[in-house]
């Protein structure tokens, strides 16, 4: 017997691209807009290091260094998460990060019936991703507001080598699962917010 379709009330998108291509803010803005909740594991990572919580303390160090947090850590994160909500209709911002954590997603997805409908890959140039970071921190800091430790041009520059060398591969997973949407991130937000629109048709 056929297994049934995917459920209509389920949605899953995936925004991938390296740090400062703007996955956070479109990936909120297409969540207000199709009434789906945006997973950003960064966010979740950083309350709880505000927090001072046992994880906060283990992975702020991690975090500071621009480097990537353990994939068990972050697949219990998600599961623990997804096991909360009644439907599936979600954009991860940050999630998955290397091929490993995508293939524990598709398993935990494919245990709930609500498979990846779409990867959405923001592509930048790397010298227009630098300065969007250190511009970014650049404000936060005029205005009174906390600068976060990976808005640094040191920083940011490594992040992006672990961004290359260990995150790209997934650029690859995604377009073999036929699931990869390539858009143009440079532009106005508008011009980017209306190219990801033109790829997903919100269900």
């Amino acid at each position: 017997m056929d297994q049934p379709s995917q459920p209509s009330n389920h949605q899953v998108i995936i925004f991938l691209g390296p740090p400062g291509a703007g996955k956070g803010t479109q990936a909120e803005r297409l969540a207000a807009e199709a009434g789906l909740i945006k997973i950003s594991t960064g966010d979740i990572l950083r309350d709880h290091v505000a927090r001072k919580t046992e994880l906060g303390e283990q992975v702020a160090p991690i975090l500071a260094a621009g480097q990537l947090v353990p994939d068990h850590i972050l697949v219990a994160l998600i599961r623990d998460y997804l096991s909360g909500l009644s439907s599936l209709r979600v954009i991860f911002d940050g999630f998955p990060r290397t091929v490993p954590q995508a293939q524990a997603l598709d398993e935990l997805l494919h245990e709930l019936g609500a498979p990846v409908q779409a990867a959405i890959l923001l592509e930048v140039p790397d010298e227009e991703l630098i300065g969007r970071i250190v511009e970014r921190g650049r404000q936060a800091a005029a205005a009174g507001q906390p600068v976060r430790s990976d808005d640094t041009e040191e920083v940011a520059r490594r992040r992006q080598q672990v961004y290359r060398e260990e995150t790209a591969p997934l650029i690859e997973y995604y377009h073999n699962c036929g699931r990869l949407t390539e858009v143009d991130g440079t532009g106005s937000m508008d011009d980017v917010y209306g190219r990801i629109q033109a790829t997903v048709v919100p269900s």
